[in-house]
């Protein structure tokens, strides 16, 4: 079965070919990131005219690249929720025009089940159940995959995602938009016990809350400039990477010990990090634990994860007819 697959609920506009949930035939991703960079973070609605800009033609280089024509797909997919609204209506809204003018089914996609998804593509032989962290920008979530579609949130972020604290905290520190990238390429060069930064605190063990600790990092740098005092950038990005990944590890881990698990999974914009993935394989390693990580390429939003996905929302009759509306914020 081949899906032609929209992304379109942040400021990356994305279409791909996926073939039976696994197989990528093709996958063209238009980024906006240049032009966000000159405000320090995502314009909603400069995002939403580019997706206007962009969707038709990176739609036409997916099937170009797939050697296919519209009428050659079994079913289109689209990103529904949760996203920036404006966003997410343009990939909507064209989707819905594609399946209605080939007359293919039309199938809804929840962001983070996508994200999810992206392992089965990198990954032939993971199958539910198993136990998966999705950190990214605007989601820091631990998940019981139960089936393919069916998915139980045990922890998730009580305040900023993970994501979200990586760019506020680079800001600080001086770094371009969008900062993780930069965080975890300085931190390679810091030491990350040079500064020490506070551990938040939940109630359930398995959420997360990095407000406060991102606030910490912004009073840090601001008291040592009203001092006088020069900031290390490297061994603060060091200690604000150590740190947040430590948090990650610790909980999604306890996580998968407390609930019987021994299959884990990340996803997610961060799962990039350099700092996690070592972490959590390391741990992986030591409770004798499979650990499935997409590669990098499949981690920040693209329309394959969609694809994969939607194959088996098919599968599973989840179907959408011409009334599906765009959700910028809906629960797993």
């Amino acid at each position: 079965m081949k899906i032609l697959a929209i992304e379109s609920s942040c400021d990356e506009t994305a279409c791909a070919l996926v073939e039976d949930g696994r197989t990528v035939i093709s996958s063209v991703v238009a980024t906006q990131i240049d032009e966000h960079k000159l405000y320090g973070g995502v314009v909603p609605e400069i995002a939403s005219r580019r997706h206007c800009e962009n969707i038709v033609g990176v739609c036409d280089e997916a099937l170009k690249q797939a050697r296919l024509e519209l009428s050659q797909c079994d079913a289109v997919a689209v990103t529904y929720a949760p996203g920036l609204i404006g966003a997410l209506l343009v990939g909507v809204n064209f989707a819905k025009s594609l399946a209605l003018a080939a007359n293919i089914p039309l199938i809804p996609v929840h962001h983070i089940k996508g994200h999810i998804a992206a392992n089965y593509i990198a990954h032939s032989e993971l199958e539910p159940p198993y136990l998966c962290l999705v950190a990214s920008g605007g989601h820091s979530h631990i998940i019981k995959v139960k089936d393919y579609t069916e998915f139980e949130t045990i922890g998730k972020t009580l305040d900023d995602a993970a994501g979200e604290a990586f760019d506020k905290a680079a800001r600080s520190m001086g770094f371009p938009y969008p900062g993780g990238i930069h965080v975890d390429k300085a931190s390679k060069l810091g030491d990350d016990k040079r500064y020490k930064l506070p551990i938040p605190k939940t109630e359930n063990p398995y959420d997360f809350s990095f407000s406060g600790l991102k606030t910490a990092v912004i009073n840090l740098v601001h008291n040592a400039e009203q001092k006088g005092e020069e900031i290390n950038v490297n061994d603060l990005a060091a200690a604000f990477q150590h740190t947040v990944c430590g948090i990650l590890t610790s909980k999604f881990i306890k996580a998968a010990l407390d609930n019987g698990y021994k299959t884990i999974a990340l996803a997610g914009g961060v799962a990039a990090n350099s700092g996690l993935r070592n972490a959590l394989t390391e741990q992986a390693k030591l409770h004798g634990m499979k650990l499935y990580i997409p590669p990098v390429s499949l981690c920040g939003d693209n329309a394959a994860m969609i694809g994969s996905q939607a194959y088996y929302e098919y599968l599973a009759g989840n179907i959408a007819d011409s009334s599906l509306n765009a959700v910028a914020s809906l629960k797993l």
